[in-house]
């Protein structure tokens, strides 16, 4: 199963706690896959929303094809995320219950399909994200003394 890593979303990891993730495939157009291919993809303020029972990505920024034509697509249009009812019925519940949102972790193409990891987000405080920081700088610390020994 091969994996190609096409952009990963390192602000949803800052600002949010991550507490479950689904794979969502998603419905684009062919000069999107096009760009997505190209690397052509911004998604840092995106998130996704569960509309009629579908869930829908929004604010995500696919550039238009470069050698595209008049049939290109449209930047910031929304796109329909696939995923089994079973997954819909998870994520629509844990939103409306508590002040969760459902965020974008990954895009990447899996067998040759365009994938995204979506992941269900508690916001971090700003204590929450001073904590985090410390941990890191600290975990680096060791790894840095323990490769110097």
């Amino acid at each position: 199963m091969s994996i190609h890593l096409v952009a990963s979303n390192k602000k949803a990891f800052h600002d949010f706690e991550i507490l479950d993730r689904f794979e969502a495939g998603i419905v684009l157009q062919g000069t999107e896959v096009k760009s997505i291919r190209d690397h052509r993809l911004n998604f840092k303020d995106s998130y996704a929303r569960v509309v009629d029972g579908e869930v829908w990505l929004e604010g995500c920024h696919i550039s238009p094809y470069v050698h595209g034509n008049i049939h290109n697509h449209e930047p910031e249009r929304r796109r329909k995320l696939l995923l089994n009812r079973k997954e819909i019925n998870k994520l629509l519940g844990e939103v409306t219950k508590g002040g969760l949102t459902i965020v974008p972790l990954k895009v990447y193409f899996k067998e040759g399909r365009v994938k995204v990891e979506i992941g269900l987000a508690r916001g971090k405080r700003l204590y929450d994200k001073r904590e985090t920081a410390r941990r890191k700088t600290i975990e680096r610390e060791i790894e840095a003394e323990l490769k110097r020994r």
